[in-house]
């Protein structure tokens, strides 16, 4: 376990996994920020990428290490370690939990002129941080694998931070006017105020390039719309040259299969080695 400030005042606990075997440059290894989906199990967080809770299909952290990564496991506000009570002056509040508190922390944000999906994208950049003040890790290569809430902080984190060189966001998304028009609710992080009026997710999406940037969507994930995946997807095949854009469709519903992993593991690994230009 690790700890950095993302804040003043305020500071983030994270497992770091550190694969045994030597690394293959000068001692430093690629890094990759697993970052944990949402589920509605806010008691859950970094421990299900780190493999201490959840599914074995979401331990994507340590199948990662066991690569060869480095691999920083953090909580997102309101989940796991980063639950708060707040209280009111002079008389306690009932406690707020779950998507109770998950609605105080998108308030809070608004108030002070910010949005929940960018309180999440800052606190993953203190997180890049982290990861280059280690010796172990090699500051050129580092990215970012996420499931869900965690593939949509993928998304918008290789966007907004160039030092992202590689990332994979599985079942992260749909466009948003697709999300809109069939009245689909989301987590409160999807929600950028003012994005619909200067663009889209496949605008973001193409925003990437030329970075090494996959995606995976189940055919049958019924809070993503296909029609806006497809949107997307060939948005993404006009901008990025084609070996460093990675898109599966698979039959199955909002989920991480074990042919999905395999293939993005393979894709990360690719443009994170010491010799990807």
């Amino acid at each position: 376990m690790i700890e950095y400030a993302v804040e003043s005042g305020e500071r983030v606990k994270a497992y770091l996994l550190v694969p045994h075997a030597p690394a293959s440059v000068a001692g430093r290894r690629a890094a990759i920020i697993a970052a944990h989906q949402h589920n509605g199990q806010f008691h859950i967080g970094k421990s299900e990428p780190a493999g201490l809770r959840g599914p074995a299909m979401y331990h994507y952290g340590v199948d990662l290490c066991r690569r060869g990564f480095v691999v920083l496991c953090p909580d997102h506000l309101a989940f796991e370690q980063r639950v708060a009570r707040p209280r009111a002056t002079g008389s306690p509040l009932p406690e707020l939990r779950d998507r109770t508190f998950e609605a105080f922390c998108l308030g809070d944000q608004l108030l002070r002129g910010r949005s929940l999906a960018v309180k999440y994208i800052f606190d993953l950049c203190q997180g890049i941080d982290a990861l280059e003040s280690l010796d172990i890790v090699d500051p050129k290569r580092i990215g970012i694998f996420g499931h869900s809430l965690g593939g949509q902080c993928a998304m918008w984190l290789a966007f907004y931070d160039r030092r992202i060189r590689a990332a994979f966001s599985s079942c992260g998304f749909s466009t948003l006017r697709a999300v809109q028009r069939k009245q689909i609710p989301h987590n409160l992080a999807s929600y950028l105020p003012g994005l619909m009026t200067v663009g889209d997710v496949d605008d973001a999406v193409a925003g990437i390039a030329p970075r090494a940037f996959g995606m995976s969507h189940g055919r049958r994930d019924p809070i993503f719309p296909l029609d806006g995946v497809r949107e997307i997807h060939r948005a993404a095949r006009a901008a990025f040259p084609s070996q460093r854009l990675l898109t599966i469709l698979f039959d199955g519903p909002h989920s991480l299969p074990k042919s999905v992993k395999t293939r993005a593991y393979d894709f990360l690994a690719r443009h994170l080695s010491p010799t990807a230009s």
